[in-house]
């Protein structure tokens, strides 16, 4: 079986081809056109008609490519460049329209995803990677993307523009001397790490690892002594102000002709290793490992496994994991946030099919469950609309803009007014996405009831079908249930209305 990538980056366009050999992926084929894309999306917002055209003939090239050699299965993706230009979605059309190919616009959650589980692959025998806590770093010529992983689990994500175009860019925009502009790009890149540093200040990991398929092939020429024997390995810091130093002493024409490196790459590679001092900075850690691979083989070795997806690996676990992190960073009630998700999910699983609900639906009600007070941070007032807008930024990954919509409406609903036209997410929804967030804003709210004192009371629930229209919940309690019992009151309406169905509650005490 042979699988295909075509990755529309910001400033080229690839075809990577590969084939399973063994445990490992062998790439039969790797094409790489410029194509300044970011060029246009990054100064002017847009993608240019000139720019349009040409990405459909280099993508026309590359399917007679993949047809020659008989390519089963085949993804295109695009990253920032496509993803922030105003005219997002006419270019998809017209690409669709033009070569039949349907492109994934991946946001920073899903480049890191892939990353991610490539790695584990990756690297199981040259590092233990599911046993450590780490900074994991994708560097693009758009975007700067990190991963903050814990034994596998991801526990966030976020993308900072400082791609090496844009950092190009930004130092062609500005008037002064070399020098001059020197400092103001580090200051600009200084910036950027700041902001991590101070949105995470207890960061505690042991490595970074930072993926980079463009520059560290040139690092031999401009370190010679240091000799690298694989596409992983260690770089000191101190090896990464020697390039800081050695780099920008000279221009680019002078470092092209200097190292031995493409003029187009030159031009750029100053600002790489700004990133790379940055990330010593982040952390004070003595070295980072470096992996020479792509985004489009991680992508690559995600279609052509033949395993199953590990335990850390699964879609829902990750996002939990991820949902757990925020509960932290946010000051949430944790055990809450839990119990109500349980609960949640235990109704769900009981009453899915009556309300015809599928599995996939399982995992908006998760998030929901577990982010729904999210908005305190900003004011216990109406929370549950700050819950919303809150959530509705968020960058979670593997989940569409439209996903994440529906989390927060189920999240905004969890408590006081229904569903409502003049609610602006809510109706910027389809009518089935609207009457899924009803169904499941119904169940949150019994679930978020039965720990309405945040104290986990219910210590066990049976959800039982007494008729095609009723559904009775027994409660097991070995406290008092009065609060508890309140607030379903106060919800069982709601679930009636939105469900169609009839909901008891009987509480049964422990000794």
């Amino acid at each position: 079986m042979r699988a295909g990538v075509i990755d529309i980056g910001s400033n080229s366009i690839k075809l990577t081809i590969g084939e399973r050999q063994g445990d490992d992926i062998k790439v039969l084929e790797s094409l790489k056109s410029v194509l300044p894309m970011g060029k246009y999306t990054f100064f002017k917002g847009s993608i240019s008609q000139e720019i349009i055209k040409q990405t459909i003939s280099l993508i026309q090239k590359y399917q007679q490519t993949l047809k020659e050699y008989e390519v089963a299965d085949l993804t295109v993706i695009a990253t920032t460049a496509v993803r922030e230009a105003r005219n997002k979605d006419l270019f998809l059309d017209v690409v669709k329209r033009k070569t039949g190919l349907d492109i994934d616009v991946l946001n920073v959650g899903d480049v890191i995803y892939y990353i991610d589980s490539y790695l584990s692959q990756k690297l199981k025998k040259a590092y233990p990677i599911l046993e450590k806590n780490l900074v994991i770093a994708e560097l693009g010529a758009g975007s700067f993307d990190i991963s903050l992983m814990q034994k596998g689990y991801t526990l966030m994500n976020v993308g900072f523009p400082i791609g090496t175009l844009r950092l190009k860019q930004f130092m062609q925009s500005l008037d002064g001397s070399g020098q001059e502009i020197l400092q103001a790009l580090e200051e600009a890149v200084d910036h950027e790490f700041l902001y991590l540093k101070n949105l995470y200040p207890n960061l505690n990991v042991d490595d970074i690892i930072l993926i980079d398929e463009n520059y560290s092939v040139y690092l031999q020429n401009i370190l010679p002594n240091k000799k690298r024997e694989s596409n992983f390995f260690q770089l000191k810091a101190s090896e990464a102000q020697e390039l800081l130093e050695k780099l920008t002493e000279i221009n680019p024409d002078e470092i092209a002709a200097t190292y031995k490196i493409p003029v187009e790459m030159a031009n750029t590679i100053v600002g790489y290793t700004f990133i790379l001092n940055g990330l010593f900075n982040l952390t004070k850690s003595k070295h980072i490992y470096i992996l020479e691979t792509s985004l489009a083989e991680a992508i690559l070795a995600s279609m052509l496994s033949t395993s199953d997806v590990s335990t850390k690996k699964n879609k829902m676990n990750q996002l939990i994991s991820v949902a757990n992190f925020l509960c932290q960073q946010y000051c949430l009630d944790i055990k809450h946030a839990r119990h109500v998700a349980d609960l949640s999910e235990t109704i769900f699983t009981s009453v899915k099919e009556q309300l015809g609900l599928t599995e996939n639906d399982l995992l908006y009600l998760i998030l929901a469950a577990y982010l729904h007070d999210i908005g305190i941070f900003i004011n216990n007032r109406a929370h549950h609309k700050h819950s919303e807008y809150i959530i509705n930024g968020l960058n979670l990954f593997r989940l569409t803009e439209e996903e994440i919509k529906v989390i927060a409406c189920i999240a905004r609903y969890h408590r006081r007014g229904a569903p409502s036209s003049d609610h602006p997410l809510y109706n910027s929804l389809d009518l089935q996405k609207k009457i899924l967030v009803q169904k499941l804003s119904a169940i949150l709210r019994i679930a978020n009831a039965f720990d309405r004192s945040h104290k986990q009371k219910t210590k066990k629930l049976e959800v039982n079908l007494t008729s095609k229209e009723e559904i009775a919940l027994n409660v097991h309690t070995t406290h008092n249930f009065l609060l508890e019992k309140a607030g379903f009151m106060e919800n069982k309406n709601f679930f009636e209305e939105i469900t169609g169905h009839k909901i008891t509650l009987n509480i049964k005490q422990q000794d």
